[in-house]
């Protein structure tokens, strides 16, 4: 049901007053004005605190009442966070006075020998206020929306890289256990038989099978790196490496921490960073050389790539489809931390910053079960290192 217009609601005012001749005056005013209303006059400041409690349309106060004064209402009001119209009409009140009763929050000042205005001034006061009130409601359900959002990618993240996990484990466990079975059984029939012809058709067969087990590994290490395993300094070095060897790009990796004692989670995540920045870099920078830089210090784990290429364009990251940024900075913050991009004509440098305290991981706390990395039993990826397929 739409609410009734603000002239024709019955309002509920507090009056601050401890002349019952002045409030008799306002009582006067705004009944002259037509408005329909029921007033409760207070004069005590306990009182008045008990009574904010209570849900008020408007608040009418004097300035001088016995041992406090109408600013002291308004820090009350400020303290409890309470946005309330608040009229302040005084007997004699000097200009800067009522600045500062501005300032503080006051909706409007009045003087007691000049009411004409007040009936005005307490609807438009009322109507101001149900307008910032529904401004920081639209504003909390804005923030609650952001941040349901930001939980969704979070989780979205979470459910990609365990289905990730998954499926380099079947890779693993199916593909490539039978596709060292089968080598295993070429390699046994090249010893076993003279024929010259099967000699060279099993030998096809085994740099098929081979091929096939390097796109095994490749896919695996795409999935799930397992040379996450010897540490996240050793994993960037690889993933440079192998960067370098496709792109023919040199690729420099510094580290002033050869061994970094990490949480649970965020190796994946800076991986991943890394792998992103230089795919990026592959397919857009035009680069001639990109720099990797690791570092820890104050708790901080920094990630850098950064290259020499042209930069990025202003609209590059305004994209509607543009979500290879915009997902690291979601991936980043399932761990706490953030992602910087600065870009000009002399390259682009992305930048994850990781605070290493109190960081929790949901995705290793789901697979943790299972012993995957991250969790507290042996990890399974250890215990099935696809480096070693297929090596007789």
């Amino acid at each position: 049901m739409p609410a009734l217009p603000l002239g024709e609601r019955r309002l509920r005012l507090l009056h601050i007053e401890d002349s019952d001749l002045d409030h008799q005056l306002i009582l006067a005013q705004l009944q002259r004005a037509g408005l329909s209303f029921e007033i409760s006059r207070l004069d005590s400041l306990p009182a008045v605190e008990t009574a904010l409690n209570q849900g008020w349309d408007a608040i009418i106060s004097d300035y001088n009442l016995p041992g406090f004064s109408g600013l002291v209402v308004l820090d009350l009001l400020k303290q409890r966070q309470l946005v309330l119209p608040f009229v302040l009409v005084s007997g004699e009140i000097g200009e800067d006075t009522a600045v500062a009763a501005m300032r503080n929050g006051a909706s409007d000042y009045l003087l007691k020998n000049n009411l004409v205005r007040l009936a005005p001034a307490l609807l438009h006061a009322i109507e101001s206020c149900e307008a910032q009130r529904a401004r920081l409601e639209s504003d909390r359900e804005l923030i609650k929306s952001k941040q349901q959002l930001h939980e969704l990618a979070g989780h979205l993240q979470t459910s990609v890289e365990m289905e990730r996990a998954a499926i380099a484990r079947e890779i693993h466990d199916d593909v490539g256990g039978s596709l060292t079975a089968l080598k295993f059984d070429l390699a046994w029939i090249a010893r076993h038989c003279d024929d010259a012809a099967v000699q060279q058709r099993v030998n096809s067969a085994l740099e098929t099978v081979s091929s096939a087990i390097e796109s095994s590994q490749r896919i695996m290490h795409n999935l799930r790196p397992a040379i996450l395993e010897q540490g996240l300094l050793a994993a960037v070095q690889w993933l440079a490496a192998r960067f370098e060897r496709r792109t023919g790009i040199p690729t420099a990796v510094r580290s002033g921490n050869e061994t970094l004692q990490l949480p649970a989670g965020v190796p994946l995540v800076a991986y991943r960073t890394a792998q992103e920045a230089l795919t990026n870099v592959s397919k857009h920078a035009n680069a001639s050389r990109v720099d990797v830089e690791l570092s820890m210090d104050g708790g901080v784990l920094t990630l850098e790539v950064k290259d020499n290429g042209q930069g990025l364009a202003p609209g590059d990251l305004s994209k509607a489809r543009s979500f290879g940024i915009r997902g690291l900075r979601e991936r980043a913050a399932t761990v706490g931390g953030w992602v910087d991009l600065s870009s000009g004509v002399h390259g682009t440098s992305l930048i994850l910053s990781v605070p290493l305290r109190g960081v929790v991981h949901a995705f290793d706390e789901d697979f943790a079960d299972e012993g995957g990395p991250g969790g507290s039993a042996t990890s399974a990826q250890s215990a099935h290192d696809p480096s070693t397929w297929g090596q007789l």
